[in-house]
Parts: structure tokens; C-alpha cells; sequence
């Protein structure tokens, strides 16, 4: 079973990447977008550019890997159903919407997460709303749920988001109880995986 090598693009900016997406997003599942730096003085779109564009299609960025001093590939594929939708990029939805930028298979992007639960999945997440079954699990550990306050921001929404995104109830349980226990004993937080 061999690989199919997937195709790369250096536009020159927004423009060229917009009309990249508007010529290939259906018969396309993912690109390796080629970005300069700013300071190699080459022309370039910036990595928010290229987000908004692709969001407007209904794609994505993944991983981003280093090509030299100047330049960078940038992943970029199609949304799948169940991706989750961060606040920021549902922000950005929305001015583009406001903008008149959004395709239509952008939005039939949003459509699917609205009705998959996906666009609203990390909601809770994003406002630091401790679930019920963890604030549960911290009513047996005297001080677990100090301690997790206490943790920074960031370190709260990972572990949130590890538990939310637990696919099978067992999953769950597990993951609330490694927080909980990382939180009872005043360990330092791991990152969550």
C-alpha cells in the first residue's frame, strides 16, 4: 500500500491561495501550503491569511514544519466532520460571513458541526466550566479542586479538553481521575494525552 505525496503550493499571497482553494478545495483532500517569514522579504500570505482563506473553504491547518531560515509548509486539509471548533475560528467565521468571503462549502462546514454538536463541544472548555462528573470527583478529594484552580489558564483548558474530548464513557472516568489525582496530590500538571 504506497502513500499518495501530497501536492504543495507557494502562492504569492492571498489571492493566489483563495483562488488555490476555489479551484481544488472539492477535488483536493489536503496541501502543503509554502509561507515566507517575513523578514526573507519574499511575497507571502501570513499563516492568518491563509487560516481565514481556508476556513472560508471549509479546510483546516495541522502541522506546521520548518523548510529553511525564510520559509515553512503549513498543513492544510478539509475539515472533517467531527473537527471541533475553537472560539477564535468561529469568530473569524463570522466576520468572514459578515465580509461576504464564506463558500459554500464553508458553511455547510459550520452547518455539519451545528448539528454534530461539534461547533459548541468546547464551549464549556473555552470558559473554564468545570464539568459536573469532574466537580464530582473533586468533592472526594479534599483540596484536588484548590489545587486545580490554582493551575494556570492554559494548563485548565488542556486538562478540560482531554476530558471533553474522551470518544467512550470509560475514557472519561480515566482521564477525570488522572486530573483529579495529579490535582489531590499537588503534582505538577503533565501534559494531558
Amino acid at each position: 500500500m504506497t502513500k499518495t505525496a501530497i501536492e504543495t503550493f507557494c502562492p504569492s499571497g492571498r489571492k493566489d491561495w483563495r483562488q488555490w482553494l476555489e479551484d481544488n478545495h472539492q477535488t483536493q483532500e489536503a496541501v502543503w501550503l509554502i509561507q515566507y517569514k517575513k523578514a526573507s522579504k519574499k511575497a507571502s500570505l501570513s499563516w492568518e491569511e491563509a487560516v481565514e482563506e481556508a476556513l472560508c473553504f471549509g479546510w483546516i491547518d495541522g502541522k506546521r514544519k520548518s523548510i529553511s531560515n525564510e520559509s515553512y509548509q503549513q498543513f492544510f486539509c478539509k475539515r472533517k466532520a467531527s473537527s471541533t471548533w475553537s472560539q477564535i475560528n468561529k469568530e473569524k467565521v463570522k466576520q468572514l460571513m459578515d465580509q461576504g468571503h464564506m463558500r459554500k462549502a464553508g458553511m455547510e462546514a459550520i452547518e455539519t458541526a451545528k448539528q454534530n454538536g461539534s461547533w459548541t463541544i468546547l464551549d464549556g472548555v473555552e470558559a473554564l466550566v468545570i464539568p459536573e462528573d469532574l466537580q464530582v470527583a473533586f468533592s472526594g478529594y479534599l483540596g484536588s479542586e484548590e489545587t486545580f484552580s490554582e493551575w494556570s489558564k492554559s494548563t485548565k483548558k488542556m486538562a478540560l479538553h482531554w476530558i471533553v474530548m474522551a470518544k467512550r464513557p470509560e475514557t472519561r472516568k480515566r482521564r477525570i481521575d488522572k486530573v483529579v489525582s495529579m490535582a489531590y496530590k499537588k503534582e505538577r500538571p503533565k501534559i494531558f494525552r
